[in-house]
């Protein structure tokens, strides 16, 4: 714990409560694969907006490339980059999933000269948002290296439903559990919500082997703000989190988490 808000104050900032888990798997996650290849990775950030996910990475070694529709977004990128003087290893790129092969993404040479695939693509917040969720997957396959990693963040559908629930709206928290999409209805905010199960079969029609599958946010989406007004507060939420999400004996706290974190290895 000590390492990861080290590395984000680096980065700009400690990290959020709803970020946290998610960047410490990830970093993590990152280092160790790091190591085994014996260089930094290269990594592929789709929708990475501003850089909460790409910046630390940079800061951690590693080459970022993010693509993302919004020209803002990357101009406050490009900002944050210049900031943590990461900008030689981030490369902000406008488009979205939709346009990977027309943008050339994945098709520059390495520096050993052979076409560049990605070590790892970050897909987090983003498959909600995407026209074709298949098409977005089959897409992101054809960029990963031999034995690359997919770090996949969705939101779930069951904890959306408790929170319609908890706010009395029953008849949204009902269509929320019966809609296919996981929305309440067409003022829905939230273009789809996930089930794990969906999520892993989708993972393996495209050739991903799962690898590790966890709730995330179990319970800093429901605790006030008035609650965790010190960093020992802060931090003891984040321990619970954690030893929330891992509770194999209780696999439906995982369900409850209001996104899930999965990563997937591809041969």
């Amino acid at each position: 714990m000590a390492d990861e808000r080290a590395r984000s104050r680096r980065a700009g900032g400690p990290p959020g409560l709803r970020t946290a888990a998610v960047h410490g798997a990830l970093d993590a996650f990152a280092a160790r694969r790091s190591a085994e290849l014996g260089r930094p990775l290269r990594v592929l950030d789709l929708g990475g907006g501003t850089g909460g996910t790409a910046v630390p990475l940079a800061v951690a070694g590693h080459d970022v490339t993010v693509v993302d529709p919004s020209p803002d977004a990357l101009a406050s990128l490009r900002r944050r980059a210049a900031e943590t003087d990461t900008s030689r290893r981030i490369h902000p790129v406008q488009g979205d999933t939709d346009t990977l092969r027309d943008l050339g993404v994945g098709g520059e040479l390495a520096a050993d000269g052979e076409p560049a695939a990605y070590d790892l693509v970050c897909l987090h917040g983003t498959l909600e948002v995407v026209d074709d969720p298949d098409a977005a997957m089959a897409g992101i396959a054809t960029v990963l290296a031999p034995g690359g990693t997919l770090s996949l963040v969705v939101a779930q559908r069951l904890p959306a439903a408790l929170a319609r629930a908890l706010a009395g709206q029953f008849a949204r928290a009902q269509a929320i559990l019966e809609r296919p999409d996981g929305r309440w209805g067409d003022d829905d905010p939230a273009p789809r919500r996930f089930d794990e199960n969906v999520v892993l079969d989708l993972l393996r029609t495209h050739g991903f082997t799962t690898v590790d599958s966890h709730g995330v946010r179990i319970f800093s989406d429901l605790v006030p703000s008035a609650l965790v007004d010190s960093e020992a507060d802060r931090a003891a939420l984040l321990e619970l989190e954690e030893v929330a999400s891992r509770h194999l004996g209780h696999p439906l706290l995982g369900d409850l988490g209001s996104v899930r974190h999965v990563l997937a290895t591809r041969g």
